[in-house]
């Protein structure tokens, strides 16, 4: 692993709602703007780290900065009422309980738990749930440490951000390792692990280690990869650096890879920036070192990287720094969503005008892929069949596996930004997988009661 010259440390710092009026370079901003961060703070989860704020913020370019975008409280994000609701409360220095019981009721409206996991993902060893896992596709499951529920700054889009505002029923999470080797050995499908949160790099590597070795030393040959799905090297990338544990995490990289298991991290660049620096770009070489596999993604996110020049230099920087671009995803239908959704004929012109502009290599990616409850749909392109102009989809995933690979259409929209959004093309009633997906919840549904029967 190569060393880093010891001028690269940085001592982490992070600011919450409670600290926006210690920031220093916000005081440049008006009193008002900073009220009403504290007002949209109180509804959507807000934490942020000295790195991005020196680092990655040019607040000469606020508030239109991406980066600002993408991790400081917009008025936008929030409807009008809700906005000037919250502000009036917090002007007038409401007791905080208060303030937190107004803002609980604005949350419930905003989709906190899209795409149906709680209803449809109930994982079992034995009979009984299992906690912290997720299992939506048969090759690859989540799992969710109870240690790594949250993250070194939180995106302001983030479609987990329920489990970072006390929601507590919103939440996986799983404190100990041995549900999760018990449910891999009755899954012989699985093949991959994805750890998840949060973000699992903001755990000591010990505590990692305690969810990590004991797959590595139960033998499963099944299981041929473990992922980390983390957003530190764009946001704390001294993680893997100049931190004192650095070394250890990626001594714990090398010993997945010698334990004859891929070892790759789901890394989330938003924007090309956050591969701009000299610590980001320490961070992925010493990753690539160990032998890791970075594969990048992230969200097309209006007022972020809507734009094509973003994305083809992004998937650029990646190649030329040892990454491979894996996929571009849609905003997710929940949250802030009204301020950051891009309609999905838009999506795909943003993502083809990219991908042209683009060698082969950058082409490793997918998109623009809705992560919906019937699965990963990728929309392929607009066309014309049989006189009608329709959307062209896809399954890259799917709860059922046969449904992967099959294109499937729907008529064009040029407004609508999710799949629920879209209706069948050629007057057919439903799409193809509506039906499969009625069985699968019935069964969910019996499931559940069965288990409440003998709690």
């Amino acid at each position: 692993m190569p060393q880093i010259p010891d001028t690269a440390t940085r001592t982490y710092g992070a600011y919450t709602r409670r600290d926006i009026d210690r920031i220093p370079a916000l005081q440049r901003l008006p009193e008002e703007d900073r009220l009403m961060m504290k007002a949209v703070s109180a509804v959507l989860p807000f934490r942020v780290n000295n790195y991005v704020v020196e680092e990655l913020i040019d607040w000469d370019d606020v508030p239109g900065d991406p980066m600002y975008q993408l991790t400081f409280p917009q008025r936008g994000m929030l409807d009008d009422a809700d906005v000037h609701h919250m502000v009036d409360l917090v002007r007038r220095e409401t007791p905080e309980a208060e303030i937190k019981a107004e803002a609980r009721k604005i949350q419930l409206r905003l989709n906190p738990h899209p795409a149906g996991q709680m209803e449809l993902n109930v994982p079992r060893v034995d009979g009984e749930s299992v906690q912290g896992i997720q299992h939506k596709y048969d090759q690859t499951i989540l799992f969710f440490p109870s240690a790594g529920q949250t993250c070194h700054a939180y995106c302001t889009y983030c479609f987990r951000w329920a489990q970072f505002v006390g929601l507590d029923d919103m939440k996986f999470a799983a404190r100990e390792a041995s549900g999760l080797v018990d449910y891999l050995r009755e899954h012989k499908e699985v093949n991959s692990v994805l750890f998840t949160g949060g973000d699992p790099m903001i755990m000591k590597s010990a505590l990692l280690r305690r969810y990590v070795e004991p797959i590595l030393e139960a033998n499963l040959e099944h299981i041929t990869s473990i992922r980390f799905g983390t957003k530190a090297p764009a946001y704390w990338p001294y993680r893997f650096t100049t931190d004192p544990d650095a070394d250890n995490l990626l001594r714990l990289f090398e010993e997945v890879r010698e334990g004859g298991k891929n070892l790759a991290l789901m890394a989330h660049y938003s924007h090309p920036v956050e591969l701009s620096t000299d610590a980001s770009q320490h961070a992925l070489r010493r990753i690539v070192d160990t032998g890791a596999t970075v594969r990048c993604q992230a969200p097309l996110i209006r007022h972020v990287n809507d734009n094509h020049r973003a994305w083809s230099e992004m998937w650029r920087r990646q190649v030329r720094l040892g990454a491979v671009p894996y996929y571009m995803f849609v905003e997710r239908d929940t949250g802030a969503k009204a301020y950051f959704e891009v309609p999905l004929a838009r999506a795909w012109q943003i993502f083809t005008k990219a991908f042209r502009s683009v060698s082969g290599l950058e082409r490793t990616v997918r998109g623009p892929s809705m992560s919906a409850t019937p699965g990963k749909v990728v929309v392929d392109g607009v066309t014309e069949v049989a006189g009608e102009k329709v959307f062209a989809l896809r399954f890259v995933q799917g709860r059922d596996p046969a449904w992967v690979g099959r294109p499937f259409y729907a008529r064009y929209d040029p407004t609508a930004s999710w799949l629920d959004e879209l209706e069948p093309a050629f007057g057919e009633q439903e799409f193809f997988f509506e039906r499969g997906m009625r069985h699968l919840k019935i069964r969910a549904r019996h499931a559940a009661a069965e288990e409440s029967m003998w709690a």
